[in-house]
């Protein structure tokens, strides 16, 4: 979603072997090539792509007022673009190391063709894998899946320097040429650390129907380039008139595309730049943040001449609903009413956007995270997290209605993957960057934006102990019995008690102790057998919560010791018998200046415990179910995402050391987390396991180099699939 998360991966190259993942419970070795889907080699009869002809150039696709067309069995056909954006990663690996197989291409493209969707978006050079899929799936399919083909700018080096001429521009006119090679099938790239390579022969130019060049362009350096001098742009395809400097930089960089592509293959397909809602041509005089609306890249001030006329430019834009912050305070967006006579400020702007351009718009980016962690509010519930899997699905087509009502070419969701490799700015500081891709932090929304999830479940928490077959207790006694697991995304635990009411009087509770040295020796009222960090305590559905040892709590650390944005309530001398509730922050102070009006800092309680099924194949799953009970057994199952307890790479068992020992905060690795529980009824402890400190055990688990996951459809994925299929 935000470009500065996939450049940092892209940069990023680590060597990882090769490991094994999961598909429907089957275990299959990546290093079998074999092309094991055989829906590939159907004998289908295909739609004909055959392009047209105009002065010995051929074009495919082609942008004419508010519709986009292409020609198809000799006839040019109008099509709503409906689609998803395909990114460069997979567990276990950067998206730099370009390690999707091309059985991966090959499964994900018959998933996507099943949901209806009729195109796809790239951000830069995949692997020669994912080209060949793409030709093989749509020689072999009736309906083709079309491509939006991305270039990639580095940004760091424009960041640094503010600026895009020079080297940014140098290697983003190499990246141009070499993806028109790529596309007709004729390249050779050689191996460059964080970038796909290989030997490219698929002819796909037949099904590439559009670029969306660049990147979500950095304020700064737009306004930093538009402070020189420069004379309007005239070429060949390309001309500019009132543009600003950084506008006619980009129309060079289309000129040299088109340039090129004509030269060498007589090709040519419509135009467009990549663009945001933070560089838009709208003035948001309600935007808190001076950097979201700083900065202007206007499409309408770039023209297309002679044979490119055929084919037309078209705008492309990203846009979420929960941010920037205009659009959850702007008062016209809040009371403007959609189609549907509901206020929408989703709607209201890009009826705004729509009304500011002379050419068509396509929405390229458009998402709501499946995730348990929250990170942007909206007024009308579209949040940046704590989403479940069906809500996603409906907002997504509740989204998709609006772009289509409002007048746009379509959209494309972000994204079709997870990506484990992302990172979002109220969880950034609080893990191991370095190790991302190789755990699935439920706490990070900008990983679950995908229809696909890689997530293994190990554990389904639905109150069914069947996947608990052969697991010996930690603990078991006549009255209480304590089992747990953990996978790539939880810790597991289960509980089994008899005469459990689960309420405020009468409710197990567990403690867990990860760094030695710390802790409280009670919670409240009760002794605890060995000094806890974390205390977690299954009680009605409004007060099941994890709590934290104020001493050992992150949220209070950094936000009221280190940057004084909240009062301090935590505790820099251990042992204090005080425990937090384990918060995040979802904005900072804000100031709008236009309503004379200062929001404050705000936070919410993520340690809160949600009851819910989780098992996927369940009628009534939840995703965001934090535990199950089972009352006629007696059991509780429970899942604890591992940034609760301060794990910052669960795959290596490291955590955040003591917060207060050093000057900066510091990691180590643990041995294990020790555990025990107390069943509590009426104020008074009833049973505890153990009985007695010696007898504490530790449960621990091979740390991983290569993840383990198993591919699922989330339920957005059905959801979606419903609403594409009704449009043709």
């Amino acid at each position: 979603m935000k470009k500065i998360l996939l450049v940092l991966g892209l940069l990023l190259m680590i060597t990882v072997p090769l490991g094994i993942y999961f598909i429907n419970d089957k275990s299959v070795s990546e290093s079998d090539d074999a092309d094991e889907d055989s829906s590939t080699s159907k004998q289908i009869v295909t739609t004909s792509v055959e392009p047209v002809y105009e002065q010995n150039i051929a074009y495919n696709a082609r942008v004419l007022s508010d519709r986009y067309e292409v020609m198809q069995n000799g006839k040019w056909q109008e099509m709503t673009i409906k689609g998803v954006n395909i990114g460069m990663a997979k567990p276990g690996l950067f998206p730099g190391e370009a390690g999707i197989t091309k059985k991966d291409y090959t499964r994900w493209l018959k998933s996507i063709g099943d949901m209806h969707a009729n195109a796809i978006r790239v951000y830069t050079i995949h692997p020669p894998a994912f080209y060949e899929a793409l030709l093989e799936y749509n020689e072999s399919h009736e309906q083709p899946i079309y491509l939006f083909h991305g270039v990639w700018l580095e940004e760091e080096p424009v960041i640094e320097q503010l600026d895009v001429y020079g080297e940014p521009t140098e290697k983003f006119q190499k990246e141009i040429k070499d993806i028109i090679d790529i596309l007709h099938g004729n390249a050779e790239i050689e191996h460059q650390p964080g970038h796909a390579f290989g030997n490219y022969t698929a002819n796909v130019a037949p099904y590439v129907i559009g670029w969306m060049m660049g990147i979500e362009w950095y304020p700064d350096a737009v306004n930093s380039v538009n402070n020189k001098g420069k004379a309007q742009y005239d070429g060949k395809y390309f001309s500019t008139k009132d543009a600003a400097p950084f506008e006619i930089w980009l129309a060079e960089q289309m000129e040299y595309a088109a340039q090129y592509e004509m030269d060498e293959y007589k090709w040519m397909r419509p135009f467009s730049f990549t663009n945001w809602v933070t560089t838009d041509l709208l003035d948001h005089p309600y935007e808190p943040s001076e950097e979201e609306d700083m900065a202007t890249v206007n499409p309408n001030v770039i023209y297309e001449k002679n044979e490119l006329q055929h084919v037309g430019q078209f705008a492309n834009y990203h846009v979420y609903p929960y941010y920037p912050d205009f659009l959850n305070f702007t008062p016209e967006y809040l009371q403007y009413k959609d189609h549907r006579g509901e206020p929408n400020s989703y709607a209201a702007y890009l009826n705004d956007l729509k009304k500011a351009h002379r050419l068509p718009i396509l929405i390229s980016e458009f998402g709501i995270p499946a995730s348990r962690g929250l990170t942007h509010k909206n007024p009308f519930g579209w949040n940046q997290g704590f989403v479940t899997e069906r809500q996603q699905g409906e907002y997504l087509v509740s989204l998709y209605e609006d772009i289509l009502q409002e007048g746009m070419l379509g959209g494309l969701v972000f994204s079709w993957q997870d990506e484990w490799f992302k990172r979002t700015w109220n969880t950034m500081d609080l893990d191991n960057p370095d190790q991302r891709p190789f755990w699935s932090n439920a706490q990070t929304n900008e990983q679950q934006f995908g229809l696909l999830s890689f997530d293994t479940l190990k554990i389904k928490v639905d109150g069914d102990i069947s996947d608990w077959s052969g697991k010996k207790p930690m603990y078991k006694t006549k009255q209480m019995a304590m089992y747990m697991d953990s996978d790539e995304r939880y810790l597991y635990i289960r509980m089994d008690m008899e005469n459990t009411e689960f309420s405020n009087a009468d409710f197990p509770l567990i403690y867990f102790n990860t760094v030695k040295g710390q802790g409280n020796s009670t919670y409240k009222d009760y002794p605890l057998l060995n000094k806890a960090d974390f205390v977690l305590t299954i009680k009605d559905e409004e007060n099941s919560r994890i709590e934290v040892d104020a001493y050992y709590d992150v949220f209070q650390k950094l936000y009221g010791d280190r940057l004084k944005l909240v009062p301090f309530e935590g505790m820099t001398e251990k042992n204090s018998g005080q425990f937090n509730p384990i918060e995040y922050a979802i904005n900072k102070q804000l100031t709008i200046p236009i309503l004379d009006k200062t929001y404050p800092f705000e936070k919410y309680e993520t340690g809160k415990l949600r009851k819910g099924n989780g098992n996927p194949e369940s009628p009534d799953y939840d995703s965001l179910a934090d535990y199950e009970i089972n009352k006629a057994e007696g059991i509780v199952e429970i899942r604890i995402p591992w940034l609760l307890l301060n794990f910052t790479d669960p795959s290596r068992l490291e955590v955040w050391s003591d917060l207060y020992e050093n000057e900066e905060m510091t990691k180590e690795i643990i041995e294990g987390i020790e555990v025990g529980a107390l069943l509590v009824e009426n104020n008074t402890v009833k049973n505890r396991i153990p009985d007695k400190k010696s007898d504490l055990k530790t449960y621990t688990w091979e740390g991983w180099t290569i993840p383990e996951y198993k591919e699922r459809l989330k339920q957005s994925y059905y959801i979606l699939q419903e609403k594409f299929s009704e449009i043709h």
